[in-house]
């Protein structure tokens, strides 16, 4: 199972991240968030990442070309966008995206596009908040190009076994406190999601 581990806001957690066995990184560009990250500090965590980690930036309701700047800035790899708002040309982005769909009910996940998307359950700060997505809102749902996020904690995500998710997402799940990430809640968080 692919893993994000998302607010990373330090060198430290983020070799950890990367260590215990996940496969992207998520920087929050939301400024009300705790897990705030400016986009050069986010760069300098970036330049030291060894190979092969996607680098994803997390954005709530901005405009294009703020989403286009910053990534160029903090060297993101992909554009993660809450747009609640309307305020992104997503057909303007000049980098690779991924929707984020929070679910408020059932209906939410009926009859989406055929294409990837982030599924989180709603919640009025805009995730990191453990809130979980009711699994059986997906019972008939293809999750083959879904990544969930929402909730997840090592001694839950067995209960995913069956949806065929894309990939998982956590933030709060294995932090220490906000903005700080627990080495040994990411690696039983990574260690189990290889179980689904």
């Amino acid at each position: 199972m692919r893993v994000k581990i998302c607010g990373i806001t330090n060198l430290e957690d983020a070799l950890d991240a990367i260590q215990a066995g996940a496969s992207a990184l998520g920087f929050v560009f939301y400024e009300k968030s705790p897990r705030y990250i400016e986009p050069f500090e986010a760069r300098k965590i970036v330049d030291k990442l060894p190979p092969f980690i996607q680098t994803v930036g997390l954005f709530v309701n901005e405009s294009t070309n703020y989403i286009n700047q910053v990534c160029t800035n903090a060297k993101m790899q992909i554009a993660q966008i809450i747009d609640d708002d309307n305020y992104t040309e997503l057909e303007s982005l000049e980098i690779k995206y991924i929707e984020v769909i929070r679910a408020k009910n059932k209906n939410d996940l009926l009859n989406i596009d055929d294409k990837y998307y982030l599924v989180d359950a709603f919640v009025e700060s805009f995730g990191g908040a453990g809130k979980r997505v009711a699994l059986d809102w997906f019972d008939e749902v293809d999750c083959s190009k879904i990544v969930l996020a929402g909730g997840l904690t090592y001694e839950n995500i067995k209960e995913l076994k069956g949806y065929n998710f894309f990939a998982i997402d956590v933030s709060s799940g294995v932090e220490a406190s906000k903005g700080k990430k627990d080495k040994d809640k990411m690696i039983k968080f990574i260690k189990a999601s290889n179980e689904i």
